[in-house]
């Protein structure tokens, strides 16, 4: 499931940009799309880390061990680790940007109709999408989320452990600030 939601990552993204006249390096998108979810994977059931972090991370080590320049690697590190952070990569290198572009897309079909029929029905006939990702997509978030539930705290990945654990207690900022030692 995730092999296939990367690769369609990186064809919304990659059609997004095209679209709007980005220039871009195809094979950095192609690898910060292919990495961007590797943090949620069973390599990281131990990991305490925020998996997006997991994710960046492999990939720059991947990176550097084929000679990829630093500045190259930070754009796919920031690409990976940005993209469930909403306003801030469309500001960024396009890599960056379309990489979101490309999870937002796939996800929850965010703009949707900015693509034709033609371009969708050519990615998910090379790509599938089964009729059950959504329910997919969030059992694997939760698997990949459940033993690192401070990792979440200010992000909308809290969203898979609520919706799957009726027990998960949401962090509240408000409330750190007012029961913190400085409001004593």
């Amino acid at each position: 499931m995730l092999f296939q939601h990367s690769t369609r990552v990186y064809f919304w993204g990659a059609l997004a940009g095209k679209r709007q006249g980005l220039t871009f390096d195809p094979e950095l998108l192609y690898a910060a799309a292919m990495f961007h979810d590797i943090g949620i994977t069973h390599t990281y059931h131990e990991s305490q880390r925020r998996f997006e972090v997991d994710g960046a991370n492999a990939a720059r080590d991947f990176l550097r061990g084929h000679g990829i320049s630093e500045g190259d690697i930070e754009k796919v590190w920031l690409a990976i680790a940005l993209h469930t952070t909403p306003g801030i990569p469309e500001h960024m290198h396009p890599e960056v940007f379309l990489v979101q572009a490309g999870a937002g897309m796939d996800m929850t079909g965010r703009n949707y109709d900015h693509f034709t029929d033609e371009e969708r029905q050519a990615v998910i006939a090379a790509y599938p999408r089964s009729h059950d990702f959504g329910h997919e997509v969030i059992e694997t978030f939760y698997q990949g989320l459940k033993h690192r539930p401070d990792s979440t705290f200010g992000t909308f990945n809290d969203d898979f452990l609520a919706f799957k654990d009726a027990d998960f207690q949401r962090g509240n900022l408000c409330r750190i600030i007012l029961g913190s030692r400085w409001e004593g």
